[in-house]
C-alpha cells in the first residue's frame, strides 16, 4: 500500500519521537527539510509546473513510489540546489542529510518496504570548524551590570543562569519550579536527555531574589513568567537579552542567547579549570567533540605555553 507523504511525515515524526527521542525542534526541522526535499523531487522528476513558485508547490501526491525513484546523485543534487539556491550553510545541509537519512532508515528498517536506501553510501557534509563567539569576563560583567527595570530580578537570574551554568533557551523558558531542588536545578535537554546542574552562590541568590518577587496567583509551573503570568517565551527572552547587550555596550550582531552559552563554557574551562569530560556533562553535550569547540585557547596562552617550556631558554647550537 502506498504511504502519502502526510502519513509517512507523520508516522515518520512519531517514530523519531518515541522510538529515537528526538526533540520537537528537531522534528520540526527535519519535517521543513523532507518537504523541501519532496518538492524538489517533483521538480527534478518533471511531476510539478516549472512555473511555479517552489514552496508553493503541492506534495501530497509524493508517495512510496516516487521515494523509491530517488536515487544518490538525486540526493547530491539536492544537497547543491541547498547550497546555491537555499544558501543554506554546512551546518544546515548536515541537518538535511541527517534527515534524509532517518526517512530512509525508517522506510528499509523500520517498516521494511522492500526498497533500496540510496542513503547507505550518502557522506556526511563536512561542517568547517570555528571558534565560538563568547564575551570576556569583563563584558560578562558588563552585562550582568546593564540587567535593570521593573522586571530586574526577573532578567538578572535569566542572564546569570545563562553566564554560569550554560544552559539552552529551551531549557530555561521549559524550567519549571520543581525543577528547583535547593540548589540544584533539573534539566531536560535535547532528545529530552535529562541532568542536574549544581547552582554556584551567584545563580542561588538571583533565583532566590526573582522568587521573592515571582507572583504568587498563578497555578502556571515554569519558573519565569512575563507581565501577563504567562511563561516566557523564547523570542522574548532573546529580545530581552539584545536590550542589555546593546546597553551594555556590546555588539549585538554577534551577542545572542547561545553566545552566553559560549561564555559560560570558555569561562568554566577558563578561569575554573573545568576538564572537557565534566564540561560535557553540564552542558549536556552527546559527543565529546562538540563539547571541544568550547575548550579554544588564546593565542596568547599558545605563546604563553610555548615559553613555558623548559627548554625554551636552551640554544641548541651553543656548546659547553
Amino acid at each position: 500500500m502506498d504511504l502519502k507523504h502526510n502519513t509517512l511525515l507523520d508516522e515518520l515524526d512519531d517514530y523519531l519521537l518515541s522510538i529515537r527521542g528526538f526533540s520537537p525542534n528537531t522534528l520540526i526541522s527535519y519535517r521543513n527539510d523532507l518537504m523541501q526535499f519532496f518538492r524538489f523531487l517533483k521538480v527534478r522528476f518533471q511531476l510539478a509546473d516549472p512555473d511555479a513558485e517552489f514552496d508553493t508547490i503541492s506534495i501530497d501526491d509524493v508517495d512510496l513510489k516516487v521515494i523509491k525513484q530517488v536515487t544518490l546523485p538525486d540526493i547530491y543534487a539536492f544537497l547543491s540546489y541547498a547550497t546555491s539556491k537555499r544558501s543554506n550553510i554546512d551546518s544546515t545541509r548536515k541537518r538535511k542529510t541527517a534527515a534524509i537519512k532517518n526517512l530512509y532508515h525508517y522506510l528499509t528498517t523500520v517498516i521494511d518496504t522492500k526498497m533500496d536506501d540510496p542513503t547507505q553510501r550518502l557522506e556526511i557534509p563536512k561542517v568547517k570548524s570555528r571558534d565560538p563567539v563568547y564575551l570576556t569576563l569583563d563584558e560578562a560583567l558588563s552585562l550582568l551590570n546593564a540587567v535593570d527595570g521593573e522586571f530586574y530580578e526577573r532578567d538578572l537570574a535569566i542572564i546569570t543562569l545563562f553566564l554560569n551554568c550554560g544552559i539552552r533557551l529551551s531549557e530555561l523558558t521549559n524550567l519549571k519550579i520543581e525543577d528547583i531542588q535547593e540548589e540544584t536545578i533539573h534539566i531536560v535537554g535535547k532528545g529530552n536527555k535529562e541532568r542536574n546542574i549544581r547552582l554556584n552562590d551567584a545563580c542561588v541568590e538571583t533565583l532566590e531574589a526573582y522568587m521573592a518577587v515571582r507572583p504568587e496567583d498563578t497555578d502556571v509551573p515554569y519558573v519565569f513568567l512575563s507581565k501577563r503570568k504567562t511563561p516566557l517565551s523564547n523570542r522574548t527572552v532573546q529580545s530581552m537579552v539584545k536590550k542589555y547587550v546593546l546597553k551594555a555596550g556590546l555588539n549585538a550582531d554577534k551577542i545572542s542567547v547561545h553566545k552566553l552559552r559560549h561564555t559560560a563554557a570558555t569561562l568554566m574551562h577558563k578561569y575554573g579549570q573545568v576538564d572537557i569530560r565534566t564540561l560535557q556533562k553540564v552542558l549536556g553535550h552527546e559527543s565529546i567533540s562538540t563539547t571541544e569547540i568550547y575548550t579554544h585557547i588564546e593565542v596568547d596562552d599558545v605563546r604563553e605555553a610555548i615559553y613555558q617550556n623548559p627548554l625554551a631558554g636552551r640554544n641548541p647550537g651553543h656548546k659547553k
